[in-house]
């Protein structure tokens, strides 16, 4: 049942009160102790936004763990209390010929607290939602968040349960009836995509490395939605060693044109930095630079198009140590309204903070990467240099394919034309 309290049309925020949602309870989602998902990368981010002056004056919301009857707004019962069952049965009885729900793969595997742990993540996620809903932030954010893959009934890729998904359900029940889902993940947003294949309230758009070279292998530019909502999905298939300026030059070339298109009321956004050139799970070629410049254009949009209203989440990044801290900490900066020098040192602090739980890692020394984001503007079909045999020029064809491929498959359903770069 819908709250109440909230079930009114969104008011419209006042400039600053935005937010940070966050629970040490977040670190107790533990898959193993060799598990690339490990929530030390959380710990590291808090504690260097802290060091550096970017949640200086800012009071953390503390979510409270979502409930069973806010979980199955997108799971089924028999999957949470699979999930519930799960530690007791242990991994020991796990057919590898039938794992039941996707709990105890070698993804997935099963430990001690799944139920409490996932939904203390999602719990975030709908605080998050709440506060914005409310009138009571106009942007927030939640590292926690962004378990994209997660199924109706089924544990996958690293998600339990898909606490964007229930926080979009949550929030068309309460005053919002069109929801932008922007997922920058290297790897495509399925989980969420499912849930709304058919729901015209909710767009998903996912700019992620081509299916064909990486798991889950969906994301498509054909895959456009069904039924009524035909059209409000989106997917942006980049190729491996897609850099900062490509990969800009795709974002900018169908993301600001969709979303002006469906004016929506709130952005929800996914921002997995393993799109990193370091990731060790993914080959696209970002850098943190990059990455930061896609949360900024994330909350441009917002501002322009939804009276500001952003949620943003967090999900893939196994670059644990040298990477995800310092991109979580330029999207908490964003969502803040805050800015940090990309040559501004990391504080010696939080090196030796790093250096006594990783000796052997090469840490970097700066919050940026010295990454090029300066990126060339898409200018219509036919703008790269066909057949051409110098890299660039083959780098630029291939991205400028996968735009026109995505816009002529998704932008006519949008009232948009495919060709006209202004669209």
């Amino acid at each position: 049942m819908a709250d109440q309290a909230t079930a009114s049309p969104p008011r419209t925020p006042v400039a600053g009160d935005d937010i940070v949602v966050w629970s040490a309870d977040y670190l107790s989602y533990r898959w193993s102790a060799d598990h690339p998902m490990n929530p030390t990368r959380l710990d590291l981010t808090m504690q260097l936004a802290r060091q550096i002056g970017v949640l200086d004056g800012i009071e953390l919301v503390e979510p409270t763990a979502a409930p069973d009857e806010e979980l199955l707004r997108i799971h089924t019962p028999a999957y949470i209390e699979a999930v519930k069952r799960a530690p007791e049965k242990g991994t020991a009885l796990v057919d590898p010929d039938h794992v039941e729900h996707g709990l105890g793969s070698d993804d997935n595997p099963v430990f001690e607290k799944m139920h409490e742990a996932s939904a203390m993540l999602t719990g975030g996620s709908l605080t998050a939602a709440r506060e914005i809903a409310a009138g009571r932030a106009r942007r927030a954010v939640s590292i926690g968040g962004g378990m994209h893959h997660a199924m109706a009934d089924w544990a996958s890729g690293f998600c339990v349960y898909n606490d964007a998904a229930v926080a979009i359900s949550w929030l068309l029940d309460n005053g919002f009836d069109r929801i932008a889902y922007i997922d920058v993940d290297a790897h495509h947003g399925d989980g969420v995509q499912q849930a709304f294949l058919g729901d015209p309230r909710v767009l998903t758009v996912s700019l992620h490395q081509h299916p064909a070279t990486l798991w889950p292998n969906t994301g498509w530019s054909s895959e456009v939605g069904s039924g009524p909502a035909e059209g409000t999905a989106i997917n942006i298939p980049l190729l491996p060693g897609t850099g900062d300026r490509l990969w800009l030059r795709a974002f900018h070339a169908i993301v600001p044109g969709a979303i002006s298109a469906f004016r929506p009321q709130i952005i929800v956004s996914q921002c997995g930095v393993d799109s990193h050139r370091e990731d060790p799970l993914a080959d696209l070629a970002l850098t943190v630079d990059g990455q930061n410049a896609a949360f900024l254009a994330m909350r441009d949009l917002a501002d322009r198009y939804s009276e500001g209203r952003w949620l943003a989440v967090g999900g893939g990044g196994y670059g644990l140590v040298r990477v995800v801290p310092r991109a979580w900490t330029h999207l908490i900066a964003a969502a803040l309204g805050r800015s940090i020098d990309p040559g501004l040192a990391l504080p010696e602090r939080w090196r030796d903070r790093v250096r006594a739980i990783a000796p052997s890692v090469d840490l970097p020394q700066v919050m940026g990467d010295g990454g090029d984001i300066d990126y060339p503007p898409w200018d219509g079909p036919g703008g790269a240099v066909a057949g051409s045999v110098e890299a660039a020029d083959r780098a630029l064809e291939r991205v400028d394919s996968a735009i026109i491929a995505t816009r002529r498959a998704s932008f006519p359903l949008l009232g948009l034309d495919p060709e006209d770069p202004r669209d």
